[in-house]
């Protein structure tokens, strides 16, 4: 049972970067113990997985159980109800992994197919399904983006030498492995230093990678003109969070098909806190955050990361005044140190990835 469940995880994960804000889905169904029909929500507004697998079934779906990574929903969106579908297909059995916590399936989905003389097994590989859906459920609970923040450093704390250089700190492979987390998550956010400073494309420039929207931190709405978050607006999304009142500076950016978010100051600032709560309003699930320092540093202050992805060279560049991946103030006693969780360690060619959660990184200062 256990290999058609981690078959519809397989499919599932197809979908990663195409699917935003849905979840990732996958669906196989089995009958007489072989494998008849498989499926994965492909693209947000396409067909989800246990419809996709039941149109690809080979043969009658009657009497068959069903293997889905997710609770099967049961109300109209883009797509209508999974469970009638099911339902139609004459299923007699349905494993389902994760439960939705959607309020417009939590629950629901299974009782209505119980009530149809379903049977149902819930929480079926729980874990690595609910690994499947990370941001979707956050997004869900809290309808505030998951934020990851991300940098490269080498292996004494610097992502640049004294005269700024950094290409390349890592090598290709941990950056083709940046690319494709740049495609994963719905939007990528950087200062409006580092747009000054590398003129950055913030691009997914892998094969069949979708470009994340564009954010750019700009209080004083200083993003030049030719930069090329800018000339690249009418192609990718692009928007730009400021405390700006400049009228003309404004309407030139939308003249370039930017989007201006203006947000309230704090300390002279953009207000994050606030700046994220908007994001998640305009239906931005998720945030990959590439720095620069400064705003590492604020982010951090005010609890709004969720996870970190840092890639660490096997190198050392020294230097008093090379860069290093977080500024501010910094902490006072390394009992107050910012602190991870359930860490995990990837080998990319000779680099290395660290990856962990936020023990405290709690969404505690949104306001109300």
């Amino acid at each position: 049972m256990e290999e058609y469940m981690r078959r519809a995880i397989s499919l599932a994960r197809r979908g990663i970067g195409l699917v935003s804000p849905n979840p990732l889905v996958g669906a196989v169904i089995v009958k007489n113990g072989e494998i008849i029909g498989e499926g994965w929500h492909k693209k947000y507004g396409d067909l989800h997985a246990e419809r996709d697998a039941l149109k690809n079934a080979s043969t009658s779906a009657d009497d068959a159980i069903m293997f889905v990574t997710l609770e099967p929903c049961c109300h109209q969106g883009k797509q209508p109800p999974c469970t009638e579908a099911i339902i139609e297909s004459k299923i007699s059995e349905v494993y389902i992994g994760s439960r939705d916590p959607n309020p417009l399936v939590s629950g629901k989905g299974v009782a209505i197919l119980r009530e149809n003389g379903i049977i149902v097994h819930e929480d079926f590989l729980k874990d690595e399904c609910d690994e499947l859906n990370t941001v979707f459920f956050h997004y869900i609970k809290e309808k505030i983006p998951y934020v990851v923040m991300k940098y490269a450093m080498t292996m004494d704390g610097r992502i640049a030498t004294k005269s700024s250089k950094s290409k390349w700190v890592t090598g290709a492979i941990a950056r083709e492995h940046v690319h494709k987390q740049r495609g994963k998550y719905s939007s990528i956010m950087v200062g409006s230093s580092t747009v000054i400073k590398d003129n950055p494309e913030l691009s997914c420039r892998v094969d069949g990678g979708r470009n994340p929207i564009r954010i750019v931190v700009d209080s004083k709405l200083v993003t030049p003109f030719e930069s090329k978050i800018v000339t690249m607006a009418k192609d990718i999304r692009t928007i730009i969070a400021t405390t700006s009142n400049d009228e003309d500076k404004i309407n030139k950016y939308k003249e370039n098909a930017v989007e201006i978010l203006k947000i309230a100051e704090n300390d002279g600032h953009v207000d994050l806190a606030k700046m994220i709560k908007e994001l998640g309003a305009l239906g931005i699930d998720s945030i990959y955050v590439e720095g620069g320092g400064g705003l590492h540093a604020a982010m951090l202050k005010y609890g709004l990361y969720d996870r970190a992805e840092i890639y660490i060279a096997p190198k050392i560049f020294g230097g008093i005044n090379a860069k290093m991946p977080v500024l501010g103030e910094g902490v006072d006693d390394p009992s107050e140190a910012f602190k991870l969780k359930n860490m995990s360690v990837t080998r990319l060619g000779e680099d290395f990835l660290f990856e962990g959660d936020f023990k405290a990184g709690g969404k505690l200062c949104l306001p109300d």
